[in-house]
């Protein structure tokens, strides 16, 4: 099994590298941002990449849809702090066939690797049933993947013409996103929305 990891926390690449080293035959590679993720995807043809989802630059979402656009049978698993259901469902939308979250039991990233390879999806037995009954009380429930990355950056500081540039997109239509953004989460001004993501996006690692 020949896999790729995409985090820039060496401690997290050297857990990850720990948990498959008892498998035979593993090959493990690694990259701490998305370019050279995205050249590490192209140069290794790993079996299964592990995304997580905030990266140096383009985010982990941005690198999966560069990487299913290169090659649409890639095998992308989510490894994220984030438990909240709904981000895992906008990674799922995104194009991932798998999603941990950072805090579940270690024992559970080997299988979960090896049922992404056979073409399985995978999701934890806790975050699928909070996935099922907690869609309509998530603040990200009735948002676009697009409109989640933008919360993401809103949160990490960025400014309309900074997301615009990394989006590729003009500053006009983040405005108009931001605007939406507003009243889908009762958020009155640009502070009021810059607080939502933070708190819609807590423990985004």
């Amino acid at each position: 099994m020949r896999v790729l990891i995409v985090d820039d926390h060496p401690v997290v690449v050297s857990g990850c590298k720990a948990l498959l080293a008892a498998e035979p035959g593993a090959e493990i590679f690694a990259a701490g941002d998305a370019e050279t993720g995205f050249a590490a995807f192209c140069a290794h043809q790993p079996d299964v990449c592990v995304l997580d989802i905030n990266l140096p630059g383009l985010s982990g979402f941005d690198l999966a849809q560069r990487i299913l656009k290169h090659d649409p049978e890639a095998k992308l698993v989510v490894f994220s702090m984030n438990d909240d259901p709904a981000f895992a469902a906008r990674a799922i939308q995104a194009g991932a066939r798998g999603y941990i979250a950072k805090n579940d039991d270690p024992l559970l990233f080997l299988p979960a690797l090896k049922r992404v390879c056979a073409g399985e999806t995978w999701l934890p037995a806790e975050l699928a049933r909070k996935m099922a009954f907690a869609r309509a009380q998530s603040p990200l429930s009735g948002l676009s993947a697009r409109e989640v990355e933008i919360l993401r950056l809103l949160a990490a500081g960025d400014d309309i013409g900074g997301i615009a540039d990394k989006l590729g997109v003009s500053a006009k239509t983040i405005a108009n996103n931001c605007t939406a953004l507003k009243a889908k989460l009762g958020a009155r001004s640009s502070m009021d929305l810059m607080r939502a993501a933070i708190e819609a996006l807590r423990s985004p690692h």
